[in-house]
């Protein structure tokens, strides 16, 4: 009699391309998600950037008019920090912490997928505002009342962008949580605090961070929707309100900020220095200390945004001095990557040439930020555009240029395949150059009294010049984009790509000890971690038995 054929098992639908990255609860898939997801808010905050550049390059521009310009600056700025630094490095952070400290998955595998959805849902909210009654949001990033108010902005796009950044709030929220928990618990044998990654004690004080601060951004964000629409007043000052309160409660979240979106960079290019200087990390104590020193004092400056509201003079005194005190830990960590430079088989390889791009960049605009922690000076550039230039090196110049650093130095290890080395290189000069351009003549427009949010000009001479050659490097920075979009594009969509070994650049950290890209489940085994370098450790032991 023939054999009885078994049925086959029903296909889940989940098992499909799209429907399986729609319900994954994977880390490193999430982590994927949050990156691509914030590359792609990235280009649209650029346009923004571009169509902002156009109408300032020569005087009297008719291009934006005076309320979409500030619909434009506000969405730019919005989308710039809450849709692409903060949630791009949850991904790294997402795909890369659990390797590091070889653990499977997160502490809250599902927890974690919410995060990435409240993520994408908060930004197409503040997407959706473009086609509110009376455009979107246009009182600035920080939406000072009375701006935000309703007298002022009377249209839903305002209401949109609290609700966005409210969302945005609860997704980072929960992602902290869960890396709080993975990063305390889950660790492999033999990594103690002090054998961790810097990149994983990095996100650990980013996570700090986010719990710390965020309830103070969602106090004042609930504060500024009831005045909307339930007829509170706590910011009309004609009702007794005071606006004040609302810088306060913005910058004690602000400021921290500020760091949430920088030390995980720190953390990258701590990783990555070592590896491309064959040395190991000068000073680890020091540098993972002073991640947790700039963590706490940047908890205490965030009155420096307010020195021309009034606040008296032992109190500016107070947040000038904890502002110029945080640049000392700050300044440990770049005289540390220094030397670990120093005498190091240097290999100037693309992620390289972004992390010391990092270092000269974040470094200028660190040492303008101490001019304007000086509470003379800031009365006399707040509000100028010395400020944006200064924003902008630190933010784009320094976590932009981490970011890149980043991607060029993990891309083989989440997708298999090395980005090409020549366009890498070309895409990181012309955006060094270009970055130049557009935002160092802005410390002159600044000194020459333009100020921040100016839609339009008349005057000629200095103005017209820096404006221009400011136009002209936010085109070559936006070739530099276009050149990675078409390495990408190259390497996988073409499939030109070199494929990568399991270690393409000899590192040190257990992520590289699995395949590139990992198996779900990470890892088949794990070494026991004996130092901060344990794939060096592991190669050193090989060596000795052969």
């Amino acid at each position: 009699m023939a054999a009885r054929s078994e049925a086959a098992p029903p296909v889940s639908w989940k098992s499909g391309r799209v429907a399986s990255w729609l319900v994954t609860v994977d880390h490193k898939r999430i982590g994927i998600l949050y990156i691509s997801t914030s590359l792609v808010f990235f280009g649209v905050g650029g346009i923004l950037a571009v169509l902002m550049r156009s109408q300032l390059a020569t005087p009297n521009e008719t291009f934006l008019t005076k309320n979409s310009y500030n619909e434009v600056v506000t969405m730019h700025g919005t989308t710039m920090i809450f849709l692409v630094v903060v949630p791009i490095l949850a991904g790294f952070g997402n795909y890369l912490v659990p390797l590091m400290i070889g653990a499977r998955d997160v502490a809250f595998p599902r927890l974690n997928a919410l995060s990435y959805w409240l993520f994408l849902l908060g930004g197409i909210i503040l997407n959706l505002s473009w086609f509110a009654t009376d455009g979107p949001a246009k009182a600035g990033w920080w939406s000072y009342p009375p701006l935000s108010e309703l007298t002022y902005s009377p249209g839903r796009g305002q209401d949109y962008w609290i609700l966005s950044l409210h969302i945005l709030a609860v997704s980072s929220l929960v992602g902290a949580i869960n890396f709080i928990v993975t990063i305390a618990n889950m660790r492999t044998r033999g990594m103690t605090w002090m054998r961790m990654p810097l990149f994983v004690w990095s996100i650990f004080t980013y996570s700090i961070l986010l719990v710390v601060a965020l309830p103070s951004i969602g106090a004042g964000l609930t504060m500024l929707l009831l005045d909307r629409n339930a007829g509170t007043h706590f910011f009309i000052p004609a009702e007794g309100g005071n606006p004040l309160l609302y810088q306060h409660v913005f910058w004690f979240f602000g400021h921290p900020e500020v760091y949430i979106m920088v030390l995980p960079v720190m953390g990258m290019i701590s990783e990555i220095l070592p590896v491309f200087s064959r040395k190991p990390i000068f000073g680890y104590k020091a540098v993972a200390f002073s991640t947790l020193a700039i963590a706490f004092f940047s908890l205490l400056v965030w009155a420096h945004h307010m020195f021309t509201t009034g606040l008296p003079v032992g109190l500016d005194s107070f947040f000038m001095i904890s502002s110029m005190v945080i640049a000392v830990p700050t300044g440990i960590k770049i005289f540390n990557w220094l030397a670990t430079t120093w005498r190091g088989n240097l290999s100037f390889d693309t992620p390289m040439l972004f992390a010391l791009g990092f270092i000269a960049l974040f470094t200028m605009g660190g040492l303008s930020g101490i001019f304007l922690a000086a509470f003379p000076v800031d009365w006399q550039l707040n509000d100028s555009y010395y400020v944006v230039a200064h924003f902008h090196y630190v933010l784009f110049g320094g976590s932009m240029f981490g970011i890149f650093a980043g991607l060029f130095y993990w891309w083989p290890k989440m997708f298999g395949r090395l980005l090409d080395e020549r366009l890498g290189k070309w895409c990181f000069w012309t955006m060094f150059a270009g970055f130049n351009l557009t935002f160092l003549p802005q410390h002159m427009l600044g000194l020459l009294g333009m100020p921040r949010r100016i839609f339009t000009y008349s005057h000629g001479g200095l103005w017209e010049d820096y404006n221009l050659i400011s136009t002209i490097g936010s085109g070559i920075m936006t070739i530099s984009i276009l050149i990675f979009v078409w390495n990408v594009w190259r390497t996988h969509v073409q499939r030109k790509g070199v494929r990568a070994t399991n270690d393409p650049w000899l590192a040190d950290t257990l992520e590289w000890y699995t395949t590139s890209p990992p198996p779900p489940h990470n890892f088949d085994s794990v070494p026991y971690v004996t130092s901060h370098r344990p794939l060096r450790d592991l190669r050193r032991r090989l060596a000795e038995q052969t």
